[in-house]
């Protein structure tokens, strides 16, 4: 595709008060309740207003601990997909995006729920496919610790197949309803799965027609090796985390290579970066806005954010040394990726916390609509993304500015739409039915 053909996508990713780990003290904040349908609501009619491609909603299992929520509120978040199934009656184009875990869940029972989604939204659903990090979660399942990095992969693997083998038990025109002939489906286009692997035995086939997408669209990280192998084999669009454009770049180029060894186009998966925007009407304002949210940083708050995200308790070291030596082997992708930030800057464990407590590892743009338009349309065309995954500090008030003031000037520029020209998501991102 070309560049001139290309269109930026863009989703947003939307939890409670907003990305920022302070963003629950902020003044604007009282009057959000963010275990609330009106709130998800308005958050995805303003996207939807924006043309946006997709909103996004993470989940998890678990609260690591109770302490940690007298300072960090990013644990409270509604189940994803009942809450985008709510948000579907009241949108009609927006793409309805949300994570599962496939080392919580079945293929069979979460398969019927994202068809379920897909069939109810006109053929809007996506799934963030994520295996858990985190032993907390798994202390909510029964056991002790998560099984080890490795086996967490192949348990993916071979749920992604079940799932998609379950979506592909009914062919397209299986439902006839022909009443005169009395009959009602074509049972020679309904398939048993019959999946036999190491983790699933599942009979099929799936008790629903083929939805409108035929298979939601598959979102992943596609971060770690593992990930970016099982991204490159299976999903439509990969989440990244980076915070530099050389290195967008790199990834971008070497990921859509990979593609090709699987026997994939390179438009096949769009590669969208998080995006976290501190919008000012000028640089000056926006600055101004990044210091207040500095302050709003607690020094402790920071330090178990950190220890959040590497799993690992900090509070025995001492804030203003360096983080200790901790393995890359089994944790998580973004874990790897915090340790390496660690060796090469040689910030502290207080730097790193009030670091990442902004925007876990994703971009951080700063400045006017021009300035943030400016930065988006450089990596669009420099060939670092096909769009990004916007995350605003305060929600809903932060979206409703970048819908406002940056999404005009992007349509300006011809590379993102001014209207819907289709209805499923598949359509919005430029990908084909599965």
């Amino acid at each position: 595709m070309s560049q001139q053909e290309r269109r930026l996508s863009l989703g947003a990713f939307l939890m409670n008060y907003g990305h920022h780990i302070a963003a629950w003290r902020h003044p604007e904040s009282s009057k959000v309740r963010p275990i609330d349908l009106a709130f998800y609501k308005d958050c995805a009619l303003v996207a939807e207003r924006g043309k946006f491609d997709m909103i996004f909603l993470a989940d998890n299992n678990s609260i690591p601990l109770i302490g940690d929520l007298r300072t960090n509120v990013s644990f409270l978040q509604p189940e994803a997909l009942t809450m985008l199934s709510a948000l579907a009656g009241v949108t009609s184009h927006i793409g309805l995006a949300g994570t599962a875990s496939t080392t919580f869940n079945e293929p069979y029972s979460l398969a019927r729920r994202l068809s379920t989604l897909d069939h109810i939204s006109g053929g809007r659903a996506a799934w963030n496919v994520v295996t858990s990090t985190k032993d907390a979660e798994a202390r909510n399942f029964g056991s002790a610790a998560l099984l080890e990095h490795g086996k967490r992969y192949e348990r993916a693997e071979e749920f992604m197949r079940a799932v998609t083998g379950l979506w592909d038990s009914w062919e397209e025109d299986a439902v006839v309803v022909d009443r005169e002939g009395v009959v009602f489906a074509d049972t020679d286009k309904i398939h048993r799965v019959h999946h036999q692997g190491e983790y699933f035995r599942i009979e099929g086939p799936l008790n629903m027609p083929r939805s409108p997408q035929g298979s939601p669209v598959i979102i992943e990280a596609g971060t770690s090796a593992a990930g970016q192998r099982l991204a490159a084999r299976t999903a439509d669009v990969v989440f990244t985390a980076c915070e530099d454009k050389a290195e967008a770049i790199r990834y971008y180029q070497r990921f859509k290579r990979l593609l090709t060894e699987y026997g994939r186009e390179p438009d096949d998966v769009k590669v969208m970066p998080g995006l976290l925007v501190f919008l000012g009407e000028s640089e000056e304002e926006a600055c101004e806005s990044r210091q207040m949210w500095s302050e709003l940083i607690l020094p402790e708050a920071a330090v178990k954010y950190l220890s959040q995200l590497l799993n690992t308790d900090l509070s025995g070291y001492p804030a203003e040394g360096l983080l200790p030596d901790l393995p890359k082997e089994g944790n998580s992708s973004r874990a790897v990726m915090i340790i390496e930030t660690a060796k090469r800057s040689g910030m502290s464990i207080q730097e790193l916390g009030r670091h990442y407590a902004v925007a876990r590892g994703h971009m951080t743009v700063t400045g006017s609509p021009d300035q943030i338009a400016d930065m988006i349309e450089d990596w669009f065309r420099s060939g670092a993304c096909d769009g990004f995954n916007v995350m605003a500090p305060l929600l809903p008030s932060g979206l409703e500015r970048f819908v406002d003031a940056v999404v005009p000037l992007l349509q300006q520029r011809g590379i993102f739409r001014s209207e819907y020209s289709g209805r499923t998501l598949r359509e919005h991102l430029g990908i084909g039915l599965r």
